[in-house]
């Protein structure tokens, strides 16, 4: 669908992502009957998810699956480190949280890692497109910075 896009920016002020997702708002506002909608109906009404949750699935689906399961000629370890602990709630391929301050707490490899450790032990991690269609059901608003 529309979220096989690599993000090459990810915004984490709230005044960034609230002024880039004022464009998707602009737009679905012009569509004929949809003016006097609010922006979470105009979203549901198109099936569309805010731009920061697309962001985020882009993040969980293209990059963190390919680079975990080998799909992507880059080396797992130079990204992350499974989660030492095997008997954990939740799925077998839980990453190691690298705690850091300043800017890297803002790195693909930083932000990732909590949303990819919140999904289910039933996620389907057999083949992308499954993995894609399971993450399309979570509900992942705690991770998003502007509450759409």
């Amino acid at each position: 669908m529309f979220y096989n896009i690599i993000q090459p920016m990810s915004p984490y002020y709230r005044g960034d992502i609230e002024c880039i997702e004022k464009v998707q708002r602009r737009f679905t506002r012009w569509l004929p009957g949809f003016k006097s909608r609010t922006y979470n109906q105009r979203l549901k009404r198109l099936n569309l998810p805010s731009l920061e949750l697309r962001r985020l699935h882009a993040d969980l689906q293209v990059m963190c699956y390919k680079i975990v399961f080998g799909l992507v000629k880059l080396s797992f370890t130079d990204f992350f480190a499974f989660r030492p602990v095997t008997v954990t709630r939740g799925h077998q391929y839980k990453l190691y949280v690298n705690h850091s301050r300043g800017i890297r707490k803002r790195f693909f490899t930083e932000r990732v890692v909590a949303p990819w450790n919140s999904l289910l032990a039933d996620t389907d991690f057999s083949s992308l497109n499954r993995f894609k269609r399971c993450i399309n059901a979570v509900d992942f608003r705690k991770f998003l910075t502007v509450g759409v």
